[in-house]
């Protein structure tokens, strides 16, 4: 297949673009115009074009599709206020479909997140599944829930507006790897590198950036994923205590905490969110870790099933938690890219090969 892999300079873009290779197809993969394609190791290789495009911006995109047999639209803005991350989510995504009616090249694997979920009413110990409710009130949650959840909608009313089109929705867990093993999931940071460690037992929805990536490749290869939202999570979740522990027994670095119970900090949470809607008139800009709404998406007590994610898709993840984390300590999951073969290995002095570090 020839795969056009939106976001690709990305954490999540490099390690999906590499499982493509691995698996022998040709990417088109879409950087910025001002990416720095030094920090790409597959930037030369024979199987990759390198497609410079702004999509926020309409021009270049239908032809950057022409000879493309599927889309993975992984591009999203995570950082910035509002408008940012809805130009650098929503515009991209409106832009990207218009350009594939277009081309009449309607097989695409949209990238979302779990974050969509409406975690507040959903009740806690529930199973969380691709048929669970997602969010009722986005303006409670942070931006990049709301550009997500209206890029959910895009994606839905393109899927109703145009039969043949051949959409794939994944929605991953938390994605963790290298620099990215510490989250917003085990706490809120309260400056420099002081975290309030909130709460200790409740289970963490991870999937490791290769096992993910992996499952994101196999969505676009698959048939039978065709108009499936798909939740992807590793097997045995660790709580948010196990997780420490575990981080601890490979020496990776985390933050100082100071540790706070998740029933009274959510009973503060509450006071506080009452008190700014009923005295401030909502006009208070609250931390995230101060709304109810967000810090139950973060810390309620959930289960998480992969179940579907497996049937459909024959994915399993290759590697567990210890694997994952011993390889992030050792170095062993920088990725190797060759230009004469495709092939994951631990080794990352030879000439011929170029790492991926994420």
């Amino acid at each position: 297949m020839k795969l056009l892999i939106t976001g690709a300079s990305g954490f999540v873009g490099q390690y999906v673009v590499v499982q493509a290779l691995r698996k022998g197809h040709q990417v088109k993969a879409v950087v910025r115009p001002s990416s720095d394609l030094k920090k790409l190791p597959w930037s030369n290789h024979p199987a990759v074009e390198l497609v410079r495009l702004d999509l926020r911006r309409q021009a270049g995109i239908v032809d950057a599709l022409q000879d493309v047999d599927a889309v993975i639209h992984l591009a999203a803005a995570k950082d910035g206020d509002f408008y940012t991350r809805f130009a650098g989510t929503v515009i991209t995504t409106e832009n990207l479909l218009n350009a594939m009616v277009e081309a009449n090249m309607m097989r695409l694997v949209n990238i979302s997140t779990f974050c969509v979920y409406d975690y507040l009413r959903i009740p806690s110990r529930t199973t969380i599944k691709e048929d669970s409710i997602t969010e009722c009130d986005p303006l409670e949650r942070e931006e990049y829930t709301q550009t997500k959840l209206l890029q959910e909608e895009l994606i839905q009313e393109f899927q109703e507006n145009h039969q043949h089109s051949q959409v794939t929705t994944i929605r991953p867990g938390l994605i963790y790897g290298r620099d990215n093993i510490w989250s917003t999931l085990l706490g809120g940071k309260l400056g420099g590198n002081l975290w309030l460690r909130i709460g200790g037992y409740a289970t963490m929805p991870l999937t490791y950036i290769e096992n993910c990536a992996d499952a994101i490749v196999c969505a676009a290869e698959c048939p039978q994923a065709i108009g499936k939202i798909i939740n992807i999570v590793d097997d045995k979740l660790p709580t948010q205590r196990a997780y420490v522990k575990k981080l601890k027994r490979y020496a990776l670095p985390i933050p100082k905490t100071i540790p706070i119970n998740w029933t009274l900090m959510r009973s503060i949470a509450w006071i506080f969110w009452k008190f700014n809607k009923v005295f401030l008139k909502g006009q208070a800009r609250l931390p995230g870790i101060f709304n109810p709404v967000i810090l139950d998406a973060r810390f309620k007590h959930f289960r998480f099933s992969n179940h579907r994610a497996k049937h459909l898709l024959n994915w399993t993840p290759k590697y567990s938690l210890d694997e994952a984390l011993q390889r992030i300590s050792r170095n062993g999951d920088l990725l190797q890219v060759s230009s004469t073969s495709l092939a994951d290995t631990d080794e990352t002095t030879e000439e011929s090969l170029c790492g991926l570090p994420t």
